[in-house]
């Protein structure tokens, strides 16, 4: 096995893996990269913008000298690719992901292969934007951002290092932890944020009042719900991918939220300039990551 990948190949090249696609172009890092998906209008726009050297909607074609296959589709996607992929898939081919939740995707990788091959990775780049889509892609997406590799016990440790090279040329940090560890930590960090941010505009759209709301909006609630345009499909099926984590992350924000709420009904300001005051102090120390 190659711990550094030639020909690899893309399937679905939309902002992630598109920007993966052009980073390793920008560092040329490697041979040829192959998109694979069922658009040709969409596989040749990715072309034409340079995060692919070429194209094709036959798996087969796709992976048939692949060292290394990103797998760059939605969540609920994932089973479905893995069953096309399987009359094809080699020995030394590695594979990975850049799923926000770890455990759906091992599953539905197993669920489709009967076993997770020894050259899945399962990971994650912690970067992205609200926009989606090839067009919205750019090299440097990845540069300092961290990536999260969540290898597997069966996994060799020839493809998380295959895999590490490729994040790495892409400007990226890498990082290994535990699928758990993964999907509790994303739950609190990403997907609470999304579904709070989704919520609140919903919310306000519903209210008879929202155009002239929205008209008032200043520069914290634009700050804030900048991520409720992001792509509701994927959104969806990172919610109900990591739908265990997510579900105790939202417990502990809802009794935080009604321990708030009886703070103001009893206008105990000292508690919530306490709560305010910790909350600062807890941005302000890791301001930098939060910049990342």
């Amino acid at each position: 096995m190659n711990t550094r990948p030639r020909r690899i190949c893309l399937v679905g090249v939309g902002l992630i893996a598109g920007s993966l696609g052009l980073a390793l172009k920008r560092a040329e890092a490697v041979e040829t990269i192959t998109g694979l998906g069922r658009g040709l209008d969409r596989l040749a726009r990715a072309q034409a913008l340079g995060a692919i050297d070429r194209y094709t909607t036959d798996p087969g074609e796709a992976i048939e000298d692949a060292d290394l296959v990103v797998l760059g589709v939605p969540l609920g996607a994932t089973a479905g690719v893995m069953r096309d992929l399987r009359p094809h898939l080699h020995d030394d081919l590695v594979i990975t992901d850049v799923g926000s939740a770890k455990r759906c995707v091992v599953d539905d990788v197993e669920t489709a292969l009967g076993a997770a091959p020894p050259g899945f990775v399962p990971g994650h780049p912690i970067a992205g934007t609200e926009h989606s889509g090839v067009e919205a892609a750019f090299p440097s997406l990845f540069d300092g951002r961290r990536v999260i590799l969540t290898p597997l016990a069966s996994g060799r440790v020839e493809a998380t290092e295959a895999v590490e090279w490729l994040w790495r040329q892409a400007g990226a940090e890498v990082t290994t932890m535990s699928v758990a560890h993964h999907d509790r930590m994303l739950a609190i960090t990403s997907h609470l944020p999304h579904l709070l941010a989704f919520g609140l505009v919903d919310m306000l759209a519903r209210d008879p009042d929202h155009e002239e709301i929205l008209g008032y909006a200043a520069g914290g609630f634009r700050d804030f719900t900048r991520i409720a345009s992001s792509d509701p499909v994927m959104w969806r099926d990172i919610c109900l991918g990591n739908r265990e984590a997510v579900l105790e992350a939202l417990s502990l924000y809802r009794r935080d939220l009604e321990q708030l709420a009886e703070k103001v009904e009893a206008s105990d300001g000292t508690g919530l300039e306490a709560v305010f005051r910790s909350a600062k102090q807890t941005r302000d120390a890791h301001k930098h990551g939060f910049e990342r």
